[in-house]
């Protein structure tokens, strides 16, 4: 169903409000260092790649096409994590295994994006729960805590699916491909 043209505009409004101090405010300079080591440490478990974003708001042209052309903001928000996925090189990692945990903060709207190294071995519905799990948390405004939960889902979805093979020569056992610290925009 598409929203009235006046909650459209006041969405937009929102978004133009939540400066990038929105996403920095949640996650603190301390906040964004602890998930920077749980990202390492998860690392150190599994051959895949974790990337974290943490989004204040979407740009005008995003939100341009929610108030003329009605999209909706779900729609936008995924769109925007897909945009972040291929920014960030997610799905440029050696196993084709990495996966993106995307935060908006105005919308306290949350995605997950799976390589398609990943993403064929994953029942949707794990992704499904794991993203309700982090919608959750984000409604109680604990915004560190779920994307903790999210990453330790995520990473034993990974420690499944690609374990670190003790064989350096391995396939996979490669360095830390991508950075570690969340990327807050």
């Amino acid at each position: 169903m598409t929203k009235p043209l006046h909650h459209r505009i006041w969405t937009s409004l929102r978004h133009r409000w939540a400066d990038g101090t929105g996403a920095r405010r949640v996650l603190p300079a301390e906040a964004m260092e602890r998930l920077r080591q749980r990202v390492a440490a998860s690392e150190q478990r599994h051959t895949g790649q974790i990337r974290i974003c943490v989004e204040s708001s979407l740009p005008r042209s995003y939100l341009w096409r929610h108030v003329r052309r009605r999209v909706p903001m779900g729609t936008l928000a995924h769109q925007r994590a897909l945009m972040a996925f291929s920014k960030l090189r997610v799905w440029d990692t050696e196993c084709n295994n990495g996966v993106l945990i995307y935060l908006l903060v105005a919308e306290h709207a949350i995605d997950l994006i799976a390589d398609r190294g990943v993403a064929h071995l994953v029942e949707p519905s794990i992704w499904d729960a794991m993203v309700k799990n982090l919608g959750e948390a984000l409604r109680q405004e604990s915004f560190e805590e779920g994307l903790t939960r999210a990453l330790e889902e995520v990473s034993a979805v990974l420690v499944k699916h690609f374990p670190r093979n003790p064989d350096p020569a391995h396939p996979g056992n490669h360095n830390n491909e991508l950075p570690d610290t969340p990327v807050v925009r």
